[in-house]
C-alpha cells in the first residue's frame, strides 16, 4: 500500500501548551507515519541541510494528532503537512474547493490557534480519486467523473471500507454528481483495490491521486471534472516562533516545494513502495535530479 491517510480528531493533545524555551541546536525534522510524508520531510531535511542548517530527523511520528501535538509541545519544529487535512481534520471546517482560499484560511487559523504557520504549498494534489485500467476506460468511454456516474449502472467498484461510508467520497458523490449506482460495491484493505482492478475483478478503484499503482499500473486517474473533492497540497507547517529564529528556512523550502509535482511524487511513492529504495536515499536522489 501506499498509504493510508493518517487523520484523526484532535483532542486533549492539540491544547498542550507551547514549552517556554526551545533548544536552539539542531533544528527537528519530523514527518507522519506513512511513507509518502516521510519522503517530503526527508526531503526538507535534506535541502536544509544543504544550506547549512544543522538537522535532527524525527520521522514517522504517527498520525496528525501525533504530529500536531509535537509541534505545539516544540518536539518538532517543522513536518509536510496536507491543507485539506489542516482544514477538515485539525479545524474541523467545511471542505473548500478554490485551492487558494483554502490555504490562506488554515494558514491564519493555525497562525492563530497554534503558533503554527504554513509555508507555501506545493503543487501536488493527494487527493481522493478514482482510478480504472486503460482497457476500461476504452470501453467504458470514462476519463472523468461525470462519465462515470453515467456508467455506473454497467461498473463494478472496489473501495476500502471508508470510501462507502465517508460523506465526502462515495455518498457525497453520488449526492453531487447525480449517479454513482454501482452494479457491484466490494471493500478491500488499503492498497488491494488495485490488486483487484488489475485482476479485472472490478472495472473502478479507489484511489489517492499520487499513489505508486497510478504509475506502476499504468491506470487512468478520473478528472474530477465539476471538481468535488478539496485540494489536498502538500506544504511544510512549521512553528511561528522557529521561523522568527531562523528565517532562511522559509527561504530554502520556498525553493523546494514548487518541484513537488503530482508526478514528481507519484514518482517518489513508486521508487519508496515498488523499488523499495530508501526514503532518504529517494529524497538524495530527487534533490541530484532536480538540481535543487
Amino acid at each position: 500500500m501506499t498509504r493510508a491517510r493518517a487523520v484523526a480528531l484532535l483532542g486533549a493533545a492539540i491544547a498542550l501548551p507551547q514549552c517556554g524555551s526551545r533548544n536552539t541546536g539542531a533544528l527537528r525534522v519530523g514527518s507522519k507515519n506513512f511513507s509518502e510524508s516521510i519522503t517530503i520531510g526527508e526531503i526538507y531535511a535534506a535541502a536544509l541541510e544543504r544550506a547549512g542548517i544543522q538537522v535532527e530527523r524525527r520521522m514517522n511520528l504517527g498520525s496528525t494528532q501525533i504530529a500536531t501535538a509535537a509541534m505545539q509541545r516544540g518536539d518538532i519544529d517543522l513536518y509536510p503537512e496536507y491543507t485539506g487535512t489542516g482544514l477538515i481534520d485539525v479545524l474541523h471546517l467545511a471542505p473548500m474547493h478554490d485551492s487558494a482560499k483554502l490555504f490562506a484560511v488554515v494558514k491564519h487559523a493555525y497562525e492563530r490557534r497554534f503558533g503554527l504557520t504554513w509555508l507555501p504549498p506545493s503543487p501536488v494534489n493527494d487527493s481522493q480519486g478514482l482510478a480504472t485500467t486503460r482497457a476500461a476506460a476504452s470501453r467504458y468511454a470514462i476519463a472523468s467523473l461525470s462519465q462515470c456516474a453515467a456508467a455506473a449502472p454497467k461498473l463494478r467498484l472496489a473501495a476500502v471500507p471508508e470510501f462507502v461510508r465517508r460523506a465526502d467520497a462515495l455518498p457525497g458523490l453520488q449526492k453531487f454528481y447525480g449517479g454513482f449506482r454501482f452494479a457491484q460495491v466490494r471493500t478491500y484493505e488499503i492498497g488491494l483495490q488495485y490488486d483487484a482492478l488489475v485482476r479485472g475483478d472490478c472495472e473502478i478503484a479507489t484511489a489517492f491521486t499520487t499513489d505508486s499503482q497510478i504509475l506502476s499500473d499504468n491506470l487512468v486517474l478520473l478528472v474530477d471534472d465539476k471538481h468535488f473533492w478539496p485540494p489536498y497540497n502538500v506544504a511544510p507547517i512549521v512553528r511561528v516562533q522557529t521561523l522568527h529564529e531562523r528565517p532562511q528556512i522559509a527561504t530554502v523550502l520556498n525553493r523546494i516545494s514548487p518541484l513537488l509535482t503530482d508526478t514528481a511524487v507519484r514518482n517518489l511513492n513508486v521508487a519508496v513502495n515498488v523499488r523499495k529504495i530508501d526514503p532518504a536515499q529517494a529524497a538524495a536522489d530527487f534533490l541530484r535530479n532536480s538540481r535543487a
